[in-house]
């Protein structure tokens, strides 16, 4: 039996039905989760009303959280504990959940930030990035864990001296201090190349730590001047802010040469790759082991690309492994060549 031929447009009005399906199961999983929100909130608004005009105590929640359970024996979520999530949430947000941030995040991701942080500022600039960003719970206990409030726009650069001023504050966004990356989980210090084989090897948890719209160009990108070879490191291209970015990595203690090897790659990077007329102009960053503020300061003064320098670190690891690294100066002392006199 043969299939009967399909009508000429078909495959067009599938797709656009396919899509249709999916964006609406989409908006019904958000409205649930919402309704739920909205629920949990309700829930803590009213425990916490009760205990500050009624006197109720953690028995009587105890026991409220068996009646619900009683009443509605297939609904999870109404253990004790949550019950007291509830009270917790509807305290930290208490003019309600929507239309914030928070409200667009699942449960696991509240409990998280309740959890993690007691600063409501704080609390509600990791809602917003987990919201902006589509981070999942993990991922946003990893930001948390690694403070990237604090890190966010921190590193050093000359960005205000090498970038028109409308591109200055965008260009800062893309940089942290430091850069942690202990899901390599190191033990012991490794050179540029084996650093750099390991973020390439999990490039997925490298784009995360970098952030939001960065997409991994290559690694040792070639360019050829007059003869000579060069390789930077590796590159990326940030797809909202449509423009490269150089990465190069210092596996000891900066020094002001490598600010000059960085600008010379992000000028052939911004004239060999970038497209002059829909492209912002190309920056970079050195990661590097270690640095001194006062020669990071004097370097830049001294470079007319726009660059910026952060150091990394692997400081987020548990206490056992990172107690197997040697101390600091032992690794810069392993890295460093040092004078024979």
């Amino acid at each position: 039996m043969t299939t009967p031929a399909l009508p000429e447009g078909y495959a067009e009005v599938l797709a656009e039905l396919k899509e249709r399906v999916r964006s609406s199961r989409h908006r019904a999983v958000r409205k649930v989760n919402t309704e739920l929100l909205e629920l949990y909130w309700d829930i803590g608004r009213t425990i916490l009303a009760r205990q500050t005009l009624g006197g109720w105590g953690a028995k009587v929640i105890d026991r409220l959280a068996k009646d619900l359970r009683a009443e509605f024996p297939g609904m999870t979520g109404l253990s004790r504990s949550n019950l007291h999530y509830m009270r917790s949430f509807a305290e930290a947000w208490p003019n309600g959940v929507v239309p914030q941030p928070v409200g667009q995040l699942g449960w696991g991701h509240v409990r998280t930030l309740l959890d993690k942080l007691d600063d409501q500022p704080t609390r509600d600039w990791y809602a917003a990035a987990a919201a902006e960003e589509g981070w999942s719970r993990n991922v946003l206990l990893n930001m948390i864990m690694g403070q990237l409030h604090r890190r966010i726009s921190a590193a050093p650069s000359n960005f205000d001296d090498a970038l028109p001023a409308t591109q200055t504050d965008l260009a800062r966004e893309l940089t942290k201090d430091p850069y942690i990356f202990d899901f390599l989980a190191q033990t012991r210090p490794r050179l540029e190349r084996d650093l750099e084989q390991a973020l390439v090897e999990r490039m997925q948890e490298t784009l995360t730590e970098f952030g939001s719209g960065f997409a991994f160009v290559g690694r040792q990108v070639h360019f050829e001047v007059d003869g000579d070879d060069f390789y930077v490191d590796l590159l990326f291209f940030h797809v909202t802010q449509l423009r490269y970015v150089v990465i190069e990595l210092k596996s000891g203690r900066f020094t002001p040469r490598d600010a000059g090897q960085l600008g010379f790659y992000v000028a052939l990077v911004d004239d060999r790759l970038r497209a002059a007329d829909t492209h912002a102009e190309t920056v970079g960053i050195l990661l590097c082991a270690d640095k001194h503020d006062g020669v990071v300061e004097y370097a830049l003064k001294t470079i007319d690309q726009p660059v910026a320098i952060a150091r990394y670190t692997y400081d987020t690891l548990p206490d056992d492994v990172r107690d197997l690294l040697p101390p600091p100066n032992e690794v810069l002392d392993a890295i460093e060549p040092h004078d024979q006199t």
